[in-house]
């Protein structure tokens, strides 16, 4: 597989547990907010998809901070960081 197709599996991988996070019940609203304005950002096609990624993995850190979020969706975030922290140029 190339780098190309790689990267664009790892992103649709990271905007599928981001998808799954929102559509939890018991995700708060505010990271609810958060994340979906963050896949947003990561269909945007005006970026490339590594950089579209590396903004994403900086939101994701200060989301993952949230004092109220609860501990197993902050493991689905590392998930997800972690697919993001993947895709290279």
């Amino acid at each position: 597989m190339t780098d190309d197709a790689q990267n664009k599996e790892a992103m649709k991988e990271a905007v599928g547990t981001l998808e799954q996070i929102i559509a939890s019940n018991s995700t708060p609203k505010t990271i609810k907010k958060s994340i979906t304005d963050m896949i947003t950002g990561l269909n945007n096609q005006e970026y490339s998809l590594s950089v579209r990624a590396a903004n994403a993995v900086s939101l994701l850190d200060d989301v993952t901070q949230d004092p109220n979020m609860p501990s197993y969706v902050r493991t689905q975030l590392w998930q997800a960081v972690s697919k993001l922290e993947s895709i290279r140029e």
